[in-house]
């Protein structure tokens, strides 16, 4: 069983920075994509940044309009491990960010770790 384990949140004030980590157990095989989500209270989760396959072994970013310019997504293979760098950030980025990583048969995710960003 693959386990995903975040690190890396916090409390910061708005315009401060946060960098969250993101190591599975062992290596997945086949992944389809794998990034960042988060969910505030109250509302639905959401898509925040992500690798999509693309084919062998090239990966596509994606970003929620509402992070472009501010998260960047990076990915270490070698440490089975993406993290999210997290500038400027704003109270409205408040939430519990997960990891996934979604195969062709599985869809695994992180236990969350909670961002709390002060006005």
């Amino acid at each position: 069983q693959v386990q995903l384990v975040e690190s890396g949140g916090g409390l910061v004030q708005a315009g401060g920075s946060l960098r969250l980590s993101c190591a599975a157990s062992r290596t997945i095989f086949g992944i389809r994509a794998k990034g960042w989500y988060r969910q505030a209270p109250g509302k639905q989760r959401e898509l925040v940044a992500r690798f999509v396959s693309s084919g062998n072994t090239n990966y596509a970013e994606n970003y929620a309009d509402s992070v472009k310019g501010r998260f960047t997504i990076s990915n270490d293979n070698a440490k089975n491990t993406i993290y999210l760098q997290m500038n400027n950030l704003k109270p409205e980025d408040t939430a519990v960010y997960y990891c996934n990583t979604a195969t062709r048969v599985m869809d695994y995710w992180g236990q969350g770790t909670q961002v709390t960003v002060s006005s």
